[in-house]
């Protein structure tokens, strides 16, 4: 028989506009009885559905989180009530047997044995943090999808900015193209003028990639691109305004962080975004790393180990570590990093081998955050590779497949 961790609890089943409250008493026979409401979603009632836990001595709650239909039901819970939210996987009823009220009293049920996987929710102002801090890359997304409309316009065109300029949108390539819009009829002007003294493209190829027209209707197209583009920039400005205000009591936090190499100021308040900065929430540094999707699965049936690949979870923590990741890889500044990034890489290739590196990202950031000390380098540097060791297994390997290896004949 299960044992029962909460005599006294409350299941609710959120839809949209209502959700069905079922709380579940335990005496002390393990007898349970049911009692279930139906509240609106509108604050006041919510406000009800509190007051009415509250006076039934209800505190321990558990409900599915749906979609964002549960952010208005857990901010006027959890300031009363113990509030578990779960994901849908771990809360599926019986097929056959799922009305509203139901699904309920099953929260309830599987709840009171603790047989619920609780979510990790942020605090309140985490979570405001956490919003515009997604909302800023979406912004990035738009102004990189219009970028991409804007280079699509000028391959029509044949205008091939792109074979000159490594980036069709720095300085020189764009005064070139203000005076394309701006006097359309001239389709044979020298570039000279508009090229920045650092370019080291030559000028004769730049004036090739102009050899193009620009019609009417691709020319207005670019205008609207353009200015979206400088709306889109000045609504990011904007919002990181707003979000440095909301992370300043964090500050100390985001410059520990920052000491993580690949990690900037912005990634940092990203990362106290995603996970907060209470490490306790989190019983080790593996917990953190696979809730963020940086951890093989574990799927074994019958003996045979099945897909390990890493999980969909983490959708916005996952990326910017793997984007961190790939930066610092590149650079000879972190050999620790750099070093087992190509090790892990001749073994497993690329993309394992950033995940691995990801993970190792994510695990400096829980110890700097659990222990209030910045990144040091000496705890994950190892000596380097000696190329000899690296001759001495080929041969030995060579000589185990059955080669006579002889030595060098010295001149």
């Amino acid at each position: 028989m299960l044992k029962i961790v909460y005599p006294i609890c409350c299941g609710i089943d959120v839809h949209k506009t209502f959700v069905v409250a079922c709380i579940a008493s335990t005496n002390e026979k393990s007898v349970t009885t049911y009692q279930t409401k139906r509240f609106s979603t509108y604050t006041r009632n919510l406000r009800e559905l509190a007051a009415w836990l509250e006076s039934n001595n209800r505190r321990d709650v558990c409900m599915e989180a749906t979609g964002k239909y549960w952010h208005p039901v857990y901010n006027v819970l959890e300031l009363t009530c113990n509030v578990v939210l779960a994901h849908p996987k771990y809360l599926k009823a019986i097929r056959g047997k799922k009305i509203d009220k139901k699904d309920a009293k099953w929260i309830a049920d599987i709840f009171k044995h603790d047989l619920v996987s609780g979510s990790f929710i942020p605090p309140a102002d985490i979570r405001q943090l956490r919003d515009l801090m997604r909302y800023r890359s979406k912004l990035i997304n738009f102004t990189t999808g219009e970028k991409n409309r804007a280079q699509n316009c000028l391959t029509t065109s044949n205008v091939q900015l792109d074979h000159a300029f490594s980036d069709v949108f720095g300085k020189s390539a764009t005064a070139i193209l203000d005076y394309m819009l701006e006097h359309p009829d001239e389709t044979d002007f020298d570039v000279t003028p508009f090229v920045d003294r650092r370019c080291k493209t030559p000028i004769e190829e730049i004036q090739l990639s102009i050899d193009g027209t620009i019609s009417h209707e691709q020319a207005e197209k670019l205008k609207v691109i353009r200015a979206h583009m400088g709306s889109l920039e000045l609504c990011k400005l904007n919002l990181e305004s707003a979000i440095l205000t909301l992370a300043e009591p964090y500050l100390p936090q985001m410059e520990l962080i920052a000491s993580v190499p690949g990690i900037r100021y912005f990634s940092a308040i990203a990362v106290i975004a995603e996970i907060g900065v209470d490490m306790s929430v989190f019983p080790a540094a593996k917990h953190l790393c696979s809730w963020a999707g940086l951890a093989p699965q574990c799927n074994e049936s019958g003996g045979k180990r099945k897909s390990s690949r890493v999980s969909r979870a983490g959708a916005y923590i996952k990326p910017l570590l793997i984007q961190c990741a790939n930066a610092v890889v590149t650079s000879k500044k972190h050999p620790e990093i750099r070093n087992r990034y190509l090790s892990i890489k001749k073994r497993r290739g690329h993309k394992k081998a950033i995940v691995a590196i990801a993970r190792m990202l994510l695990t400096a950031i829980y110890s700097i955050l659990s222990k209030n000390e910045p990144y040091n380098p000496e705890l994950y540097r190892k000596s380097d590779p000696d190329p000899i060791d690296h001759k001495k297994a080929a041969i030995q390997l060579l000589q185990k497949r059955g080669f006579a290896i002889s030595p060098p004949s010295v001149p």
